[in-house]
């Protein structure tokens, strides 16, 4: 397996798509000397948006993660996140009624501003579900995972509405030896119990990536050719990147570490153009 600079593959592109956690940052903050690749993105005139399957926090407040911790450069019209594409189906498919939702309060932001009224499914009501007509699976935060989850058992088994799930991820690391259980995991336990297919937004489904591709500053001056795509997870980052036909890099600073990627990628058959240390620019 060949590693090449990430300087020297950005430079044949006019937008780069990152994915955020294990790409520009990891559990314990920004990764070391990132700001100098937006400096250099900058310089270059290159555009970027971050591409990120956590629907936790809106875009406005996962920027201000970024400024909290010296990154000025991202800024929540930069920043794509599944959330915005569970809304936007919400507005397109559920006009009326109750939406019920696993996650956190800050994470039922995207369903708050689509005009429906939200319900945490620690307040759902079992005898009274008549009004609740689609189910959004945010984060694995903000319920308690032996109740509420056979509460959301039980809500699927009266009431056949549309399951979201705005985070596909199955798990997500927490250290560089722990990895932490994500609610697209606890989605598919889901699935199998009640035996319906959930609708999915978020890497590697193509819609995020559409989404992106349709908000581009230069649309008309950018093909999928000028687009690169970088992520740090062969199954999301790197097979959603390649299905939507751009070229993609993997990192080896998150979930995918140097001394396993060459296994990895033979094994799954999940192919990067390339494959690069990291995007730090030194």
């Amino acid at each position: 397996m060949q590693l090449t600079d990430f300087k020297a593959v950005a430079e044949n592109y006019k937008v780069i798509f990152f994915d955020a956690f294990g790409v520009l940052k990891n559990s314990e903050g920004l990764l070391p000397g990132i700001e100098h690749t937006f400096d250099w993105l900058k310089e270059n005139k290159k555009d970027f948006y971050v591409l990120t399957n956590d629907a936790s926090r809106s875009p406005q407040e996962l920027a201000e993660s970024y400024y909290r911790q010296g990154m000025h450069a991202i800024t929540p019209d930069l920043i794509i996140s599944s959330g915005m594409l569970a809304r936007e189906y919400l507005d397109l498919k559920v006009r009326s009624g109750t939406v019920a939702y696993l996650g956190t309060e800050k994470s039922a932001h995207y369903l708050e501003t689509s005009g429906l009224k939200t319900l945490p499914i620690s307040q759902v009501d079992l005898k009274d579900v008549a009004d609740i007509n689609a189910l959004v699976l945010l984060d694995d935060e903000g319920f308690d995972w032996n109740t509420d989850l056979n509460k959301t058992v039980n809500l699927l088994r009266k009431r056949n509405i549309p399951v979201i799930v705005a985070n596909t991820d199955a798990t997500y690391p927490v250290s560089k030896t722990r990895i932490a259980i994500a609610i697209g995991a606890v989605a598919k336990m889901i699935e199998t119990i009640v035996g319906k297919q959930f609708i999915r937004f978020g890497k590697p489904d193509a819609q995020l990536f559409m989404f992106a591709y349709e908000r581009l500053k230069n649309a008309d001056n950018v093909s999928k050719r000028d687009i690169l795509m970088v992520g740090d997870t062969l199954r999301t980052d790197i097979l959603g990147g390649n299905k939507f036909g751009l070229d993609t890099a993997l990192v080896l600073t998150g979930n995918t570490q140097p001394q396993d990627a060459e296994v990895l990628i033979r094994s799954t058959g999940i192919i990067p153009t390339f494959v690069c240390k990291s995007v730090v620019i030194r």
